[in-house]
């Protein structure tokens, strides 16, 4: 068979859902991680949060809380990766006996259509699982990088490398943390192109909602907002206030 023949069943509106679908997954990473100073995504603003948990762990002693987040964070990974494995697992299965795929498609669409066209729709979702796989394994990593430098910072605050250590297990911490959100990212789409089986329609509407609702946790969530709060400040300043006047 032909890339012709593979490509004949599928129409223009397959091929723009599909680029809809890819410009969609890249663009939207884009924007959260390059995020205008003016208006950052909750991703930056964790990033930021990060870097000053790396600074109050110098002064923290012990660090047993600090050693709990981190462990609390690889768990995570390694639960999304072995979801994703599983997922990646099941798409295989489901590629050798396309004819699953295919009888629960035609009641959807009422259409036929050769097997090879469900393997591929099944395809474009494995890529998106085992993209998914790839993030969260590397972040996994990422994290446990981050835990072996916290345990090279000195536990002198005063210490040259305390501080220049901490910072590095930030920048580690945070490219954990990006990693993983692109894995999020990847099950979202991923979820999003099972849409697909259902139509080039379908696939549209489903990877509009997707970016809508990922656009809208990071830059008009209510956790943003809170991130966003500066109440905290407000009460250190009145509070400090309030002392002086005591004195």
């Amino acid at each position: 068979m032909t890339f012709a023949d593979l490509i004949a069943p599928f129409t223009i509106l397959d091929a723009s859902a599909v680029g809809l679908l890819l410009l969609c997954w890249i663009a939207c990473t884009l924007m959260i991680e390059n995020a205008p100073a003016a208006r950052p995504s909750t991703s930056n603003l964790m990033a930021q949060y990060r870097r000053e948990w790396m600074l109050v762990f110098v002064t923290r002693d012990p660090r047993i809380f600090d050693s709990q987040i981190v462990t609390s964070l690889r768990q995570g990974t390694a639960f999304f990766a072995s979801a994703s494995m599983i997922a990646i697992g099941g798409g295989m299965a489901l590629l050798g006996n396309a004819e699953l795929v295919s009888g629960l498609a035609k009641d959807l669409t009422q259409a036929a259509a050769p097997d090879v066209v469900w393997e591929i729709k099944l395809i474009v979702m494995l890529g998106f699982a085992t993209n998914a796989f790839l993030k969260f394994v590397w972040s996994h990593r990422l994290f446990g990088y981050c835990s072996v430098l916290m345990a090279a910072v000195p536990n002198d605050p005063n210490h040259p490398s305390a501080e220049p250590r901490a910072m590095k297990a930030a920048a580690i911490n945070i490219a954990g943390a990006r990693s993983y959100n692109r894995g999020l990212r990847s099950v979202y789409f991923g979820i999003a192109s099972t849409a697909w089986l259902a139509g080039g329609w379908a696939l549209i509407v489903a990877v509009v909602f997707t970016l809508g609702v990922i656009l809208r946790r990071e830059f008009a969530s209510q956790s943003r907002r809170v991130l966003l709060d500066v109440c905290d400040d407000n009460l250190r300043t009145q509070a400090q206030a309030d002392v002086t006047s005591t004195n």
